[in-house]
């Protein structure tokens, strides 16, 4: 599915995930929505790239960490393009039922990926706490 996504082969969606396939962090269902979940980012984030650094597969469930990049130069949101380069880390773990991806659950450095694009930003204690 990540290769997919990076190719922009939305096509894949069909042959990668099950007809009931579900994407609970997001709370949507369906292939069709997933199809639309992924234009999404491409139409903010026309490089976003997700590169694959660790894979564990256990039973029938998969795990993928990847580090996420890309450049907001699109709508994405709502929000009008900052032209800010983004760079954070997300892990994501499937639920494979025949073959197919049945169930996705996302953990995304969503607070870092915001505070890249400039819509949110430490507060004074923090930046003492977790200095860049």
């Amino acid at each position: 599915m990540i290769e997919a996504f990076n190719e922009r082969n939305f096509a894949m969606v069909d042959e990668l995930t099950s007809s009931d396939f579900v994407e609970h962090t997001h709370g949507y269902k369906g292939r069709e929505a997933h199809r639309q979940f992924l234009n999404m980012h491409v139409k903010g984030f026309p490089d976003f790239n997700m590169g694959t650094e660790h894979v564990v597969a256990e039973g029938d469930n998969v795990w993928v960490r990847f580090k996420v990049t890309g450049t907001h130069t699109g709508e994405f949101h709502g929000l009008t393009s900052t032209g800010a380069k983004v760079t954070f880390a997300s892990v994501q773990m499937y639920r494979i039922v025949d073959g197919k991806i049945a169930e996705c659950w996302a953990v995304s450095d969503s607070v870092e990926f915001l505070r890249q694009l400039g819509v949110t930003e430490y507060t004074e204690k923090a930046k003492k706490l977790f200095p860049e």
